[in-house]
């Protein structure tokens, strides 16, 4: 087969590449992709996401079997939708059952519909209304943008000053668009936080293990929220009854909820969860693949990742093993100043890696040479016997590499060491 990936991250970098290990795959394309997914093979092409006439051409012109669709932005387009109306397989939900992720106040409520465990919250569009319900509730709470915000559209405000002026940001300022012209906010949940993906088909839903990203830019989860500095799988103090839990709660429901109200869900449905002393509870739902719990998840797929897919779109049962043991862990490379402004054009040398792999982001190629040219700039993964040895493998090689322009989190799986 010829497979399809729409994307340009480390995301679609480790789809893509545990694409290209199967032996049903004679070529994996990554559109628009980066410079840093062609050393292993994979072919990309410079085409907007936004043009989806010539995505659709592409995949009809190079006989591509099926395509699937990395990031949330293309889908909330409509995407997928216009692949299916011109014969074009895809493994990516429709735009309509992308509303889960693309809003807030859609996903709160199909939780109300399903019984689905969840923070207690309210949706306003009116400013003053939004500030009086933040005073009356008090501190900590949640302020989170409806729409899309890149996963940067929560805060977690320890004070009601400091949710006010969330508020303003995003409902005046406009800091993140049309994005935060509603706002959720919700009741601020107390426990450890994990994700929990599936691959979804209407209502049957396969899960995958559990990772823990780490969204704050800075050690001990300070700093300013990111689109996640790194990740590992499994994660060992979250048990497996509460995954159960999670599974038949949250997951489940979920898929249900949306086949119901005739917006059925394919593709990868993702939970972002906490476990709390009632429960797991649902912070969020995302529409596809997590970045970057997928750099680290999918290395733990001992099936064939092409097949799996192809089973799916077939309305076939998929036979799908994972790894029992060991663990998989990912650090993810940002720009200076990251998530604010960051520079580019930083020169990016990572060579051979004899026990870790490299998933590229934000890179460019200049001179048969790469830059960086975004914020995220590139991860690397490790598989260890067990956290302290996976640790130990991306640190070590981290440290051999010239970082001083570039920042990373020195603590990823921490949490896993102190249960």
């Amino acid at each position: 087969m010829k497979l399809l990936v729409i994307g340009s991250g480390g995301r679609e970098h480790a789809i893509a590449s545990k694409l290209n290990q199967s032996p049903l795959t004679e070529k994996v394309y990554c559109v628009p992709g980066n410079p840093g997914m062609a050393l292993e093979g994979i072919f990309t092409a410079d085409i907007s996401l936004t043009d989806h006439e010539k995505l659709m051409q592409f995949a009809v012109d190079h006989e591509i079997e099926w395509t699937i669709i990395g990031p949330e932005v293309p889908l909330f387009n409509g995407l997928a939708d216009d692949f299916h109306k011109n014969g074009l397989r895809v493994f990516g939900p429709s735009k309509a059952a992308t509303l889960i992720e693309a809003s807030k106040a859609f996903a709160k409520e199909l939780m109300d519909q399903q019984q689905i465990p969840t923070a207690a919250y309210q949706v306003f569009s009116d400013y003053q209304d939004a500030c009086r319900y933040v005073e009356k509730q008090g501190a900590p709470i949640v302020i989170k943008a409806d729409g899309l915000a890149s996963g940067k559209g929560v805060v977690v405000a320890q004070t009601v000053l400091e949710a006010q002026i969330a508020l303003k940001e995003m409902m005046q300022d406009h800091k993140f668009g049309q994005s935060a012209s509603q706002v959720v906010i919700e009741e601020c949940l107390v426990g450890e936080e994990f994700s929990l993906m599936a691959f979804v088909n209407g209502e049957e839903v396969y899960p995958m293990p559990i990772s823990q990203d780490h969204k704050r830019l800075l050690e001990n989860d300070q700093g300013p929220n990111t689109g996640g500095m790194g990740a590992y799988s499994p994660v060992p103090h979250i048990s497996a009854s509460i995954v159960d839990e999670a599974i038949r709660k949250i997951l489940i429901p979920a898929a249900k909820g949306l086949a119901d109200s005739q917006t059925p869900f394919t593709g990868v449905l993702y939970a972002g969860i906490i476990s709390t002393d009632a429960g797991p509870k649902t912070i969020e739902f995302n529409a596809r693949f997590g970045d970057p719990e997928t750099q680290v998840v999918l290395n733990r797929l001992e099936s064939d990742l092409a097949q799996v897919i192809t089973d799916l779109l077939e309305d076939k049962k998929p036979n799908i093993n994972w790894k029992k043991s060991g663990v998989d862990l990912g650090v993810v490379v940002a720009a200076k100043g990251y998530p604010a402004t960051y520079a580019v054009d930083i020169p990016i040398h990572v060579g051979q890696m004899e026990e870790t792999t490299v998933y590229y982001a934000g890179v460019k190629e200049m001179a048969n040479a790469l830059y960086s040219n975004g914020g995220r700039v590139y991860l690397i993964e490790a598989q260890g016997s067990d956290i302290l040895d996976a640790q130990r493998k991306v640190y070590n090689q981290l440290m051999q590499l010239d970082t001083k322009q570039l920042v990373y989190r020195k603590d990823i799986g921490d949490k896993a060491k102190r249960r």
